[in-house]
């Protein structure tokens, strides 16, 4: 569902205009907020309620179907309310068993906002780690990929000060394992090239502006190329996205969420994908947000949701 105030119906509905004879999906969401979506619109999206995922499939040539999670209140384009996060936090909830249960082959979420939920007691910092929870996964990794560069932060949704306490050897070499294993069974490249990111200027400038590179990410490094992983760096963050250097890797890591994600945001904001590493299942998301500020006006751009639906559908295909 995403958070109902943002544009996530209207990219839910034109997915679906995009995607007509293709892979199905159902939207999990309140059939009658998407129904005055579409009509105040004038999408032409016909909705129809069903009762489970393979009625779904069974409906969507002709309407996009709705499992119905019902919202408290009536969902106002830019005014985020507390009083429908239960139904967005169940729609999550109800979405990952539904994959785990295998009745869906992958979970695809619209874009929410933390603080509404946090409002609400919601305990995460985000979908990564909600995921996680609801699924068991010890360590969820959060990739962002684009058809020419894929990203992964070693620290996500943390403020710079935490971060820093973050990052330690361990952690690199943890999330990296995770990051070279998804690269192998999700998208069959078996000798992952990874490119780690310093976390100082000019990757600390042996030592004269900041000793991270040496103390924590070089042992990471070293570890990692013990293993047999192909590992280069610690590189300086602010020229290893060039196109020279592009090619010389299959994935980028990052030391926190910024550095790692403005390079992919910037060079292709409309294809990049969230992608969800670790979990028992797959999960994919646009990389953007709820965009309140044009929320109801019908001019959302749909193509990152699209991205995500059809990059889901790869991964499911690629691990069978």
């Amino acid at each position: 569902m995403g958070d109902p105030a943002g544009i996530g119906g209207e990219l839910s509905l034109k997915a679906w205009l995009a995607r007509r004879g293709g892979h199905p999906f159902v939207a999990l969401d309140d059939p009658d907020r998407l129904a005055g979506i579409a009509e105040r619109l004038g999408l032409g999206v016909k909705i129809r309620s069903v009762n489970s995922l393979s009625q779904g499939a069974e409906t969507f040539g002709s309407a996009l179907p709705v499992l119905p999670i019902r919202l408290a209140a009536p969902a106002v384009p830019g005014t985020p309310n507390p009083a429908n996060a239960a139904a967005v936090i169940a729609s999550i909830e109800q979405a990952t068993k539904l994959t785990l249960a295998g009745e869906a082959a992958a979970v695809v979420t619209n874009p929410i906002h933390k603080s509404t939920l946090y409002d609400t007691g919601f305990a995460h910092p985000g979908h990564t780690e909600f995921l996680a929870a609801l699924t068991g996964a010890t360590l969820p990794v959060m990739m962002l990929a684009s058809p020419g560069l894929r990203v992964v932060p070693v620290t996500v949704h943390a403020s710079l000060r935490r971060m820093l306490d973050m990052i330690t050897t361990e952690r690199i070499v943890a999330v990296t394992r995770v990051t070279i294993a998804a690269l192998k069974h999700h998208w069959g490249i078996a000798h992952p090239r990874v490119a780690i990111a310093g976390l100082n200027p000019h990757a600390g400038e042996d030592g004269t502006m900041g000793e991270e590179e040496i103390t924590i990410i070089a042992p990471a490094i070293a570890q990692l190329r013990a293993e047999g992983h192909d590992v280069t760096g610690p590189f300086a963050a602010d020229s290893m996205f060039t196109p020279e250097m592009r090619a010389r890797y299959d994935v980028a890591m990052g030391m926190y969420h910024d550095q790692a994600l403005i390079p992919l945001k910037t060079l292709d904001m409309h294809h990049g994908v969230n992608i969800t590493l670790g979990l028992p299942i797959i999960r994919t998301s646009p990389d953007h947000g709820t965009a309140f500020n044009i929320a109801g006006r019908g001019i959302a751009d749909a193509t990152s949701l699209i991205a995500a639906i059809d990059l889901a559908t790869e991964l499911v295909q690629r691990g069978r």
